[in-house]
C-alpha cells in the first residue's frame, strides 16, 4: 500500500514539475519572442501618434491679393449622453433662442430647437449632427452657447476642415485650379510640393476618462506651406473673362482662351479658358491655351520672318495675288475674299489684307526645292515644343517634317498660311511679343516668386528662349503687323486714343472628330499695345459652333481685344505718354484723379496746399477732381448708375460698403484697409443678392 501511494506521489509531483516547467517555458518565450510586439501592443492601446496638419500656402497676385486661399471650416455634433440632467433642464430654453438667432435663415424657432434636442437628449444620441460646414464665425458662437460652453461635458464635438477658397470664384479658376483629394489641378497641383508644406507628429497618451493627452517633448511642429505669388492680374482678368464671355453667348461658340503677356518679361497677367456646358452655360474647364490646333492666318507672320532672315525679301517688294486664287499642284487656294481686281501689291499691304495666295506663292517660290529649310526656322523658334509655362497638361506642338509619310506637294503652301502644323494659342502669343519685344522671344510664366512667411525665397526670373532675326527683321515685322489695323483686317477695331498692333486669323478646324466638311472655325486675333512701344500682348483665339454665320477673327476675336486693351489702357492713363484726345495729353508725372468723398478731397487738397472750396451740402457725395481747358482744378459729383457696378477702389470701407448695400448686394470683405480692389468689374450689371468682394490694403 506504501509503493502504491508512493507511486502516486511521484506521478503527481513528476506531472506538476513537468507543468510548472512548461509554465516557465512560455513565460519565457513570450518574454523574449513575442515581448516586444506585445509591448507595442499595449502602448498603442494606451499611446498612439497623432498627425498636425500642416497650414496649406495661398497662391497670392503680385500686389499681395489672395487670389486661392483656405479658410476652416467645421462640422458640429453633439454627444447629448454626456449632458448632466439638470444642466440641460436649466439651459435647454436659453441655448434653443441662441440657435434660433444665429441660424435665422433656417426659418426654425426656438421652440422647434428645443423639440429636436430634447427628443434628442431622451434617445440619447451621442453624435447628433447640429451643423455642417460651418463658418469660423458660426462655430465660435456655438461653442459659447448655453451648455455648449463646458465643452465635453456639454456634449459639443467639433471637427475642423480646411477649405480651398477663390476669392473671386470663376475668374482664372482652371488657372489657378482646385485643390481636392481626388482632384487637383492648375497651379495647386504644380506647386503641390511647396503649397502643402509638411505634416508633424505628436505622441498622445490615454488618461482617465477617455482623454487623450500630448506627451511633453514628443511634438514635431509641422513646416506650413510656402505662398506662391502668381503674375496673374485680376482686374484685367475679370474684363477679359467678361469680354470673351459675351461673345462666346453671342455666336453660341464652343470655346475660348484669352491670352495677356507682358511684353518685357513673359508673365502672364491673364489666362482666361471659357468652355461651353451642355446647358449652354459656359465655365472654366479646361486649359484650352495649352492645346495645339491649326492656328491659321496668325501664323503667315512665321513665314514672313523665315523670308525676311534668309534675305529672300523685303516687305516693300511685291507679290501678284491674282485675284486671290491660285493652284498649287493638284489643290486650289483661295482668299477669304477673292476679287479679281486684285493683283500685285506690295507684301506688307498683302499681309494686312491676310492674303491666303500671297503668302503661300512666296513660300513656295522660295522654299519649293528646300522645304526642310522653311521648317527648320520653325523649329528654331521652338514651335515644335513645349512652351514650358508653369502648368501641367500641356501638349506638345506639331510640325510636319518633309521626309515624313504625309508630306505633299501641297504642304508646304498650306503651312505657310497656318495648316498642317499644330501650336497651342500660347505660341502664337509668344511669336507676336517677340516683334513687340524687338525679337527677343521670352518663356512664359504665371509664377514670380515663392514666398515664406512674407519673404521671397525663390524668384523666377524672364528667360529668354530664341530671337526672331535682327533689328531689320523686327522693324519690317512691325510695319505689317501695324499696317493690319491701320488699314487691313484688322482696322474695325483702331483706337483714336492708343495705337495698337496685330493680326486676324481665320481657320476651318479638322480634330477630334470634326472634319473639315462640319464647318467649325476658329477665329483669332493677336496683337500688342502701344504701337510705338508695347507693354503688352494679347492673345484670343475662339472656336465656333458648327455651320456659325460668323466665324472670321475680325469679327468674333477682334473686339474681344479692344475691350481688354482698353482696360489696360485706362488703367494706365498717366504712365504712357499717349495722346488721350486732341484736348490733352498725359505725362508720366500726372495721376488719374479717383472718386472720393468730398470731405476726404479737402483733407488731400489741403494737404497739398491747395485751396478749392467745396460747399457744404457735398462734403459726404462722391465727387472726382477734374481739370478744366483753362487748367484749374474743381471738384464735381461723381455720376453713378443705380444697378451698375461702380468704381469703389481707393474708397474708405464704409463709403464703399454703404453705396453697394444701397444696391441690395452682399459685400464680403477680406484685409483691412482702403479698398484696393473689387471681384466685380466696373460697369457691370447688378442684381438683388449677388455677392461682391472688396479687397482692402
Amino acid at each position: 500500500m506504501k509503493k502504491d501511494i508512493r507511486f502516486r506521489v511521484y506521478i503527481t509531483f513528476t506531472c506538476m514539475f513537468v507543468l510548472g516547467c512548461a509554465i516557465i517555458a512560455r513565460a519565457v518565450y513570450i518574454q523574449v519572442k513575442q515581448g516586444p510586439e506585445l509591448r507595442s501592443m499595449a502602448r498603442e492601446m494606451h499611446t498612439r501618434f497623432e498627425t498636425l496638419e500642416a497650414e496649406r500656402g495661398n497662391i497670392l497676385n503680385e500686389e499681395g491679393r489672395p487670389l486661392s486661399t483656405s479658410i476652416p471650416e467645421f462640422d458640429v455634433h453633439i454627444d447629448f449622453s454626456v449632458i448632466d440632467t439638470a444642466l440641460f433642464a436649466d439651459q435647454i430654453d436659453s441655448l434653443s433662442r441662441c440657435m434660433a438667432i444665429l441660424f435665422v435663415n433656417k426659418g426654425k424657432s426656438a421652440e422647434d430647437y428645443k423639440e429636436e434636442f430634447v427628443q434628442a437628449y431622451d434617445n440619447g444620441n451621442k453624435y447628433y449632427p447640429l451643423g455642417r460646414k460651418l463658418k469660423y464665425y458660426e462655430y465660435e458662437a456655438l461653442r459659447n452657447f448655453p451648455i455648449f460652453i463646458k465643452g465635453k461635458s456639454g456634449g459639443f464635438i467639433a471637427e475642423p476642415k480646411e477649405k480651398r477658397r477663390l476669392p473671386y470664384g470663376e475668374f482664372a479658376r482652371r488657372t489657378l485650379g482646385i485643390f481636392r483629394d481626388s482632384n487637383i489641378n492648375g497651379l495647386e497641383a504644380k506647386y503641390n510640393k511647396e503649397l502643402a508644406g509638411e505634416n508633424g507628429r505628436r505622441v498622445v497618451q490615454k488618461a482617465a476618462g477617455g482623454l487623450w493627452v500630448p506627451v511633453d517633448g514628443s511634438e514635431a511642429e509641422p513646416v506650413n506651406g510656402k505662398d506662391i505669388v502668381t503674375t496673374l492680374d485680376m482686374d484685367v482678368q475679370a474684363v477679359a473673362h467678361d469680354a470673351l464671355l459675351s461673345n462666346l453667348r453671342k455666336y453660341q461658340c464652343l470655346y475660348g482662351t484669352c491670352i495677356v503677356m507682358e511684353v518685357a518679361t513673359g508673365k502672364i497677367r491673364t489666362l482666361v479658358n471659357l468652355g461651353r456646358q451642355k446647358d449652354s452655360t459656359y465655365t472654366e474647364d479646361f486649359n484650352y491655351a495649352t492645346i495645339p490646333t491649326e492656328p491659321g492666318s496668325t501664323f503667315k507672320l512665321m513665314t514672313l520672318t523665315a523670308l525676311l532672315n534668309d534675305k529672300y525679301i523685303n516687305v516693300d517688294s511685291i507679290v501678284d495675288i491674282q485675284g486671290g486664287r491660285r493652284q498649287f499642284a493638284n489643290r486650289v487656294m483661295e482668299d477669304s475674299h477673292p476679287n479679281p481686281s486684285l493683283g500685285p501689291m506690295p507684301i506688307w499691304k498683302a499681309y494686312a489684307i491676310s492674303s491666303n495666295v500671297g503668302m503661300a506663292k512666296l513660300a513656295d517660290r522660295y522654299y519649293h526645292d528646300q522645304p526642310q529649310k522653311y521648317v527648320d526656322h520653325l523649329k528654331r523658334l521652338h514651335l515644335d515644343k513645349y512652351t514650358g509655362i508653369d502648368l501641367l497638361g500641356e501638349r506638345k506642338a506639331k510640325v510636319m517634317e518633309p521626309s515624313g509619310k504625309q508630306w505633299s506637294k501641297t504642304s508646304l503652301p498650306w503651312m505657310a498660311i497656318g495648316y498642317g502644323v499644330l501650336i497651342t494659342p500660347l505660341h502664337t502669343c509668344m511669336l507676336y511679343n517677340a516683334v513687340a519685344n524687338n525679337g527677343k522671344m521670352m518663356k512664359p510664366y504665371l509664377v514670380s516668386a515663392i514666398r515664406e512667411y512674407g519673404k521671397d525665397v525663390k524668384t523666377i526670373e524672364p528667360e529668354v528662349v530664341a530671337t526672331l532675326g535682327d533689328e531689320e527683321v523686327v522693324r519690317q515685322l512691325r510695319k505689317c503687323t501695324r499696317a493690319v489695323v491701320v488699314e487691313g483686317t484688322g482696322k474695325d477695331i483702331a483706337s483714336p486714343y492708343y495705337s495698337m498692333s496685330g493680326k486676324t486669323g481665320t481657320a476651318q478646324v479638322a480634330d477630334k472628330g470634326i472634319k473639315y466638311t462640319d464647318g467649325v472655325y476658329q477665329g483669332s486675333y493677336v496683337g500688342y499695345m502701344p504701337a510705338e512701344n508695347p507693354k503688352y500682348t494679347i492673345c484670343i483665339v475662339i472656336r465656333t459652333k458648327p455651320h456659325s454665320s460668323a466665324y472670321y477673327g475680325g469679327t468674333i476675336a477682334a473686339p474681344v481685344f479692344r475691350m481688354v486693351a482698353d482696360k489696360i489702357f485706362s488703367r494706365n492713363m498717366g504712365a504712357w505718354t499717349t495722346p488721350l484726345d486732341s484736348m490733352a495729353k498725359t505725362g508720366s508725372a500726372a495721376l488719374p484723379a479717383k472718386a472720393a468723398t468730398a470731405s476726404a478731397y479737402e483733407i488731400l487738397l489741403g494737404a497739398m496746399h491747395k485751396k478749392m472750396p467745396i460747399p457744404v451740402e457735398q462734403r459726404n457725395l462722391m465727387v472726382q477732381a477734374v481739370t478744366d481747358t483753362t487748367k484749374r482744378t474743381h471738384v464735381q459729383e461723381k455720376v453713378v448708375y443705380k444697378g451698375i457696378m461702380p468704381d469703389v477702389t481707393g474708397m474708405t470701407l464704409k463709403d464703399a460698403v454703404y453705396m453697394l448695400e444701397n444696391y441690395g448686394v452682399h459685400v464680403q470683405l477680406a484685409g483691412k484697409g482702403k479698398v484696393i480692389a473689387q471681384s466685380v468689374p466696373v460697369g457691370t450689371r447688378l442684381q438683388k443678392g449677388q455677392s461682391i468682394t472688396l479687397q482692402l490694403g
